[in-house]
């Protein structure tokens, strides 16, 4: 059999290092010519006349887009006022809201009108406390206020003269 190897992938006296560039080299092949100049500075100027003039389009668009949806909140409240307006116009709507609002009734009629009538069970039977820490008192606040008064009142005062 013969004795056969592949070819080196690379040549024995060099060496390839990973990650470096020649600068100096990639820099020299760059060619400025005079239109380059030129069109490259047109290029900076017009980024700097048109960004803020695209800003403040963004801007006003934002306003306008704003400003639209204000407007059709608007038309829909005036829409469900208009609405509100037309069932007050309707007599039988303007009886009902006075039996169930101002307990209104037609000449003639009998109301009954019902206090507690929940089941037990929907009442509360105890009140739980608001807090761990407030609770409410067991003492009489104004007889407490009137001692706290009196007491200040007859208080002895005592005026030390410092020599």
């Amino acid at each position: 059999m013969s004795d056969t190897t592949a070819p080196p992938s690379r040549a024995r006296g060099t060496r390839a290092v990973r990650g470096r560039v020649d600068v100096r080299g990639w820099l020299g092949g760059i060619r400025l010519s005079g239109f380059m100049v030129i069109m490259l500075g047109l290029v900076v100027l017009a980024a700097f006349v048109l960004v803020p003039t695209i800003g403040t389009y963004i801007d006003q668009r934002q306003k306008v887009a704003a400003l639209e949806e204000s407007v059709q909140l608007a038309n829909d409240e005036v829409a469900a006022l208009r609405a509100q307006r037309d069932r007050w116009s309707d007599p039988a709507y303007i009886t009902t809201q006075a039996r169930e609002r101002l307990y209104y009734v037609q000449p003639g009629e009998v109301v009954y009108l019902v206090d507690n009538d929940l089941p037990a069970s929907a009442t509360p039977q105890e009140e739980a406390p608001v807090s761990e820490d407030v609770e409410a008192t067991h003492t009489d606040w104004m007889a407490q206020l009137v001692r706290s008064v009196t007491a200040a009142g007859l208080a002895e005062t005592v005026s030390g003269e410092a020599d």
